[in-house]
């Protein structure tokens, strides 16, 4: 599964793709991943991709936040969260850097 979504935001150009594993830290998910998009447009295209590749892949409907407004878009599939930033947001935000404060850093998806 994970190689799938990060298979998929880097076939839609998403930047910057960070992989957390969240294994023992959180009960929301195992894996979180956040990358960034160029633009509104940019953001929402790699949401569309996203959520269209994990239909197709038997992973069902996902719960999907901000595609309206496309500065921050929220896929959660339950085993993982997806996030998709503009970068000037994900750079406000730094949910990465919250995630990550313990001994085990983010893994750079260098496709």
């Amino acid at each position: 599964m994970l190689a799938l979504i990060l298979n998929s935001l880097e076939d839609s150009k998403a930047e910057d793709i960070v992989s957390l594993d969240l294994s023992g830290k959180s009960a929301l998910a195992d894996h979180m991943v956040v990358a960034s998009g160029r633009s509104h447009r940019h953001v929402g295209a790699v949401a569309d991709q996203l959520l269209r590749t994990l239909k197709d892949a038997g992973y069902g409907n996902a719960r999907v936040e901000g595609m309206p407004h496309c500065d921050w878009v929220l896929v959660d599939i339950g085993d993982a969260i997806i996030h998709i930033f503009r970068p000037e947001v994900r750079s406000f935000y730094n949910i990465e850097k919250m995630w990550s404060a313990d001994s085990s850093a983010p893994t750079q998806f260098i496709g």
